[in-house]
C-alpha cells in the first residue's frame, strides 16, 4: 500500500529528531531551477503570487534568497512540515522500523520538489500550484508537474501492491494525470465525518488530524491490506460500513 498526504503551508528550519539516514530528492534539479525563478520576485509579487500578506511574504523572499546557499540547512520532508496533519503523526516516537516504512510507503507532494519521500532532504520554502511563471512557459505548477510525476507514481504504487490510501487534499490531484492514474491502481480515499445534529458534516480540522492518524497508524503498524485498515480507530472515529461505498471509504464520529 502506497500512501499520499499533501504537503503542508508552514514549514520547520530545523530538527532535532534523529533520523537513521537521508535521501536527496528525485527531482532537486527541478526544485533548484523553481527556486531561482522565485528569487527574482520582489516581496510585493510573492505576497500576490502566494496570496499571502506581507510579513510571510518577507519571509518566503529571505527563504528563497539563500535557497542555493550551502549553508542553509536542508531537514527531511516529514519533519519539516509542520501543519496539523505532521503534528498527528508524530514523528518524534518513530523507531527506526517507523521510519524504513514510511520511506517504503508514504509520498508527501510538494509544489517546489514534485513528490517527495520522508527522509528527502529539503530547504524551506513556500509555494502554491496555482503559481504561473513565465519560466516555465506560463504554466501552473500542477501543470507543470503533471508530465514529470505521473508514471513515476503511478510506478511506485504498483510496486506496493497497486493500492494507494490517498489521505492528500483533493487539489493535489492537479499534479497528476489523474484519471490516468485512476485507471492503472486501485485508489482508496478515506473521509472522515462527524455526526451533529443529526447530519453528517465534515470538519476540517478532524479530517486533518484523522489524516495524520490514519498514516500514523498504518506506519506504526506497517498496515499493507486494505482489510486492516478498516480497523483504524481514533477519537470515536471508526469505520462505517452502510456509509462507505467502492473505494470511498467513511469513517464517522459521534463524540464530537
Amino acid at each position: 500500500m502506497q500512501i499520499l498526504l499533501s504537503c503542508a503551508k508552514t514549514m520547520a528550519s530545523k530538527t532535532k529528531t534523529p533520523v537513521p539516514f537521508t535521501t536527496t530528492p528525485i527531482y532537486s534539479e527541478n526544485a533548484s531551477t523553481i527556486a531561482l525563478y522565485m528569487t527574482q520576485r520582489t516581496v510585493s509579487e510573492l505576497e500576490e503570487l502566494l496570496g499571502v500578506n506581507s510579513n510571510i511574504a518577507l519571509q518566503n523572499h529571505e527563504r528563497y534568497q539563500v535557497f542555493h546557499s550551502p549553508d542553509t540547512i536542508s531537514i527531511p520532508a516529514l519533519l519539516a512540515y509542520t501543519g496539523i496533519v505532521f503534528k498527528r503523526i508524530d514523528v518524534g516516537s518513530f523507531s527506526e522500523a517507523d521510519f524504513i516504512f514510511a520511506q517504503d510507503h508514504l509520498l508527501l507532494t510538494s509544489f517546489a520538489y514534485g513528490l517527495l519521500r520522508p527522509l528527502d532532504v529539503i530547504k524551506p520554502y513556500r509555494l502554491e500550484g496555482a503559481v504561473k511563471l513565465e519560466e516555465l512557459g506560463g504554466n501552473t505548477l500542477f501543470n507543470y508537474w503533471k508530465g514529470f510525476l505521473t508514471d513515476k507514481f503511478i510506478e511506485s504504487i504498483k510496486a506496493k501492491g497497486g493500492i494507494l490510501c490517498f489521505l492528500a487534499s483533493n487539489e493535489m490531484k492537479q499534479l497528476f494525470h489523474w484519471n490516468k492514474v485512476e485507471k492503472a491502481v486501485q485508489v482508496i480515499v478515506p473521509e472522515f465525518k462527524v455526526w451533529r445534529a443529526g447530519e453528517l458534516k465534515t470538519v476540517v480540522v478532524y479530517t486533518k488530524m484523522c489524516r495524520g492518524e490514519m498514516t500514523r497508524f498504518i506506519i506504526k503498524n506497517q498496515i499493507k491490506d486494505l482489510e486492516e485498515l478498516k480497523t483504524f480507530e481514533w477519537d470515536g472515529f471508526m469505520y462505517n460500513d452502510h456509509l462507505s461505498e467502492g473505494n470511498n471509504w467513511v469513517f464517522t464520529s459521534d463524540t464530537k
